[in-house]
């Protein structure tokens, strides 16, 4: 019988993980939402995030989370430059295209970061890493929460960003009815490249957000794949708001399951849901039947 301290560490734990989780996937759901594709540079992308952040820390001294706004402003442009200059035309309007491209780019993403860096794990260490804060009868990780209410922070203004700005409007009306919008002089290229940017900053975001209490090395990426797939499956493709709460339930899961089952047989759970979800609701939590 477990002790209820422990319990609920180990939920606390899973909220703070999943926040994290949740900004990868909204970033996952936007470029899904508008673009109507499932973008395999994801986890790739994040990788090279984490590398970013690694290096400003490491070659210059930044603290990560200083780091914020030059990983965030450098990923959206990355990404804006990358749906421009190569998914957009390398894709020729055609979906099973682009899934091949996105594919494709993660595979040299990754070789790329393979040969700049070997696959050596790499990690930093600042003066906060190992401090820990007392909630309730748990001891909690600092950077965790930091990366927990960072991370609601940075999600709570891309949902203001979609829902009150014109920029967001104009997502809305893309994401609708892409003829619609293009009729009401609404430059649709722009801003699909606009939302593979966001969805690449929601990446810079998290990197940041990680690394404290994290690692990094060329395949770090792929792990966070399946878990993002699976929190926009189980929130419902397209739903920020079945992202955001599919995030922490998997973060939950996830952490419980390493309670009970021990650290490598944890994220069972995740896939055991993920299918699930497929099997029982296709259309996932906050999705509606097409």
């Amino acid at each position: 019988m477990l002790e209820p301290g422990i319990l609920f560490a180990s939920v606390l734990n899973g909220l703070t993980t999943g926040a994290v989780y949740a900004l990868i996937a909204l970033g996952l759901t936007l470029i899904y939402g508008v673009l109507h594709i499932i973008n395999f540079a994801h986890g790739a992308a994040l990788m090279l995030a984490l590398y970013a952040v690694y290096l400003l820390k490491t070659q210059l001294g930044v603290d990560p989370y200083l780091a914020l706004p030059i990983v965030v402003a450098g990923m959206f442009g990355f990404g804006y430059a990358l749906q421009r200059g190569i998914v957009n035309r390398a894709g020729h309007g055609r979906d099973e295209n682009i899934l091949l491209v996105t594919l494709g780019l993660a595979i040299v993403m990754e070789n790329a970061a393979l040969l700049v860096f070997k696959s050596d794990t790499r990690t930093i260490e600042t003066a906060y890493t190992l401090t820990t804060v007392p909630i309730g009868p748990a001891m909690i990780a600092l950077p965790k929460l930091v990366a927990f209410a960072g991370a609601l922070a940075a999600s709570a203004l891309l949902l203001w960003v979609v829902e009150r700005t014109e920029l967001g409007r104009a997502i809305r009306a893309v994401a609708k009815e892409k003829q619609g919008a293009r009729l009401m002089g609404i430059d649709v290229e722009h801003v699909y490249a606009l939302c593979f940017g966001i969805g690449f900053a929601c990446l810079g975001a998290a990197a940041c957000f990680l690394l404290p209490a994290y690692y990094v090395n060329p395949q770090v990426g792929a792990g966070f794949v399946p878990i993002a797939f699976t929190i926009v499956v189980l929130g419902g493709m397209g739903s920020f708001t079945g992202a955001l709460l599919g995030g922490f339930l998997i973060g939950i899961v996830e952490s419980l399951g390493g309670l009970f089952l021990g650290e490598s047989l944890g994220q069972i759970g995740i896939f055991a849901i993920f299918i699930a979800v497929l099997l029982f609701r296709p259309q996932g939590l906050f999705g509606a039947r097409a």
